[in-house]
């Protein structure tokens, strides 16, 4: 029924984190070596096709392959379907199969868990630069000068005085 998949599913589609959190894998895998490349594509596997977290208690499927198929869905979140805690050294190293029900999940405390994991995990790839999306011009910028690092203060320092303007303007 509709309030079973409700339940058992994060929104994700049209939710903004979500589409960062898939950009940041991404992003993560420009300049990386080829043995990270599969690193990171089994990261994604695991979260973005099949992403399981806990949320009001309740195991809640984010992946695109976990909420496409009523099946996958139900196994995703069965009590008796195999689940580890989401521990990203794991994660990449366990193989899957791309034509059958998820054998295994990877369970964060939360999404925003499963988040965090990733991106600290993702700052020991070696890499000669790092990635930033420009949201304002669409585009990949590397940070790879110091000019570029001086822009980026400044921009975010600018959007830090907007913010400090706007919430001086709540009431309590």
């Amino acid at each position: 029924s509709k309030q079973w998949y409700q339940r058992r599913v994060r929104a994700l589609f049209a939710d903004p984190e979500f589409a960062a959190f898939s950009q940041e894998i991404g992003l993560a895998s420009l300049g990386a070596p080829d043995d990270w490349i599969e690193k990171l594509a089994t990261l994604y596997w695991f979260t973005i096709e099949f992403g399981v977290c806990i949320e009001e208690g309740d195991f809640k499927a984010y992946g695109a392959g976990c909420i496409s198929s009523i099946e996958e869905l139900e196994n995703c979140v069965n009590s008796d379907s195999k689940k580890l805690p989401f521990e990203v050294e794991k994660i990449v190293t366990t193989p899957y199969p791309i034509t059958t029900i998820q054998p295994v999940y990877f369970v964060a405390p939360s999404f925003a868990e499963a988040k965090r994991k990733i991106m600290e995990w993702a700052q020991q790839i070696p890499r000669p630069f790092t990635a930033h999306y420009n949201p304002y011009t669409q585009s990949v910028e590397l940070i790879n000068k110091r000019s570029n690092c001086i822009k980026m203060i400044r921009d975010l320092a600018n959007e830090m005085k907007t913010l400090e303007d706007a919430v001086m303007k709540l009431v309590d």
